[in-house]
């Protein structure tokens, strides 16, 4: 198939009946398998992980985009599916926790299912059937009539003992009219993805070579059937409306770090720079000696500094020449990890200490815990690089880190809501044209930041 958009694509929710049963694996199995087939896959996942999304994009070789139904809109998370959807045979979305699981006990909202329903996509069932035989049954029984307007693909039992095992799971299934169980994939000890504190690990850190593709489609191919699960997928129509043309703006350069310890973006969050004229152009706080030369702005997006902590501290040239240019005027927007990098020292688990850029008079520790977690709403407390006072944005939140030391010599100009109510905080440090908060961001839940970031960088440009 060629990149030409299709009228209809193929689609399919992976989902499980709660966290922890597999559900990643056995999406990387089914991208590698298909792709191995000849099939253009397009993966996304759902939920605000900017890690997940890496390991689809290696295994179907196409870069795998978030949709969340808290910080984005139904119509945005539509306009994000179809836009790279529409040039694939089959889009292949990972769901987030259990099926039904999302901002409360009893609403659908931020949930799998939700998502499925907005894209008009079917759901295969994934179950963890170890301890378990004709209670997988009930199981599923009760995940297939619990909402009448899911359509359920059928069902994958993962984690399966033996031939005998899956016989008496395919068995039980039998007495559910209506409901397919595409097979069993049995337990594969080389068949895990390493994790650490933020989650899995990143590909960037873990690529999945040639090899352990080979063996994630193996173990689909070997176990399920492909064949029977392709032809029960139905086709979905391709929505008429077409995506608005890019506003006419003088191009600028944006630099964005990019390596072992700056790796957290959301995509759109890039594409909608792009669209607003960025030019983006990456760069190493690592490796590189310097900024790249003509920038009009700075994304310092998060990672995994602290892992690195050595090597930042040790690249003298690339931390003089930011703090030269962060003086200069030059709009420099950093989120956690970018926060932690523009403060004086990270300090870090074993107490070591760490100079770091020293653009923002701040110190970071490490915490041996999660320090916070969750959806976030931001409303703009003052005129930033992503807006004028009132501007509402909303991101998320995880971090294992926190700021020590006196905050008065900036101003805080975020006031920030969490998603279940509460009091509201202050965060998002300014100094100069420099913007850093703990906080991810998504521009799709308000394009109107990325806008107003390129303007801040094209007024730069012009002085």
């Amino acid at each position: 198939m060629t990149n030409n958009q299709s009228d209809t694509i193929k689609g399919l929710v992976i989902a499980g009946t709660h966290s922890g049963v597999g559900k990643t694996m056995v999406t990387l199995g089914l991208l590698a398998a298909w792709k191995r087939r000849g099939v253009v896959v397009q993966p996304f996942k759902v939920g605000p992980d900017f890690i997940d999304p890496g390991h689809p994009a290696q295994a179907a070789g196409r870069q795998s985009h978030n949709l969340d139904s808290w910080m984005l809109s139904r119509e945005e998370n539509r306009r994000i599916f179809w836009r790279y959807a529409a040039t694939a045979e089959l889009a292949l979305v990972e769901g987030v926790m259990g099926l039904f699981d999302g901002f409360g006990g009893s609403s659908e909202a931020g949930s799998t299912a939700q998502m499925a329903k907005w894209l008009g996509l079917p759901v295969l069932l994934v179950v963890d059937v170890r301890a378990m035989a004709r209670s997988v049954a009930a199981l599923v029984k009760g995940v297939a009539t619990f909402d009448p307007d899911l359509t359920l693909a059928g069902v994958v039992c993962n984690r399966v003992s033996g031939p005998s095992h899956l016989a008496h799971l395919q068995e039980a299934l039998t007495t559910l009219p209506g409901i397919r169980c595409f097979g069993g994939l049995p337990r594969e000890e080389g068949i895990a993805m390493p994790e650490r504190h933020l989650g899995l690990v990143t590909a960037a850190d873990y690529p999945l070579d040639a090899a352990a593709l080979g063996a994630l489609a193996d173990w689909v191919e070997n176990h399920l059937n492909l064949e029977d699960l392709w032809q029960s997928l139905p086709e979905v129509s391709r929505p008429r409306q077409a995506e608005a043309a890019p506003p006419l703006l003088p191009r600028i350069r944006l630099g964005v770090a990019r390596d072992q310890a700056f790796c957290f973006y959301y995509p759109e969050n890039l594409a909608w720079l792009e669209y607003f004229g960025a030019e983006l152009v990456e760069c190493s706080p690592l490796h590189d000696h310097g900024l790249p030369p003509g920038l009009s702005g700075l994304y310092l997006g998060g990672g995994y500094p602290e892992l690195y902590a050595a090597g930042l501290a040790a690249n003298e040239s690339f931390k003089e020449d930011l703090r030269r240019q962060a003086l200069a005027g030059l709009p420099i927007y950093a989120e956690c990890g970018g926060l932690m990098y523009l403060c004086e020292a990270l300090q870090d688990g074993s107490d070591n200490r760490y100079a770091m850029a020293g653009v923002l008079p701040l110190h970071v520790r490490m915490l041996p815990r999660l320090k916070s977690l969750g959806y976030r709403e931001v409303v703009l407390l003052a005129d930033t690089l992503l807006g004028p006072a009132g501007t509402t944005v909303r991101g998320h939140e995880f971090h294992y880190s926190e700021i020590i030391g006196d905050t008065a010599a900036l101003r805080q100009v975020y006031q920030v809501a969490p998603r279940q109510g509460g009091a509201p905080r202050l965060e998002g440090y300014s100094l100069g044209n420099v913007l850093a908060s703990y906080l991810h961001l998504h521009f799709g839940s308000n394009p109107a930041a990325a806008k107003a970031f390129t303007h801040a960088c094209r007024l730069y440009q012009e002085i």
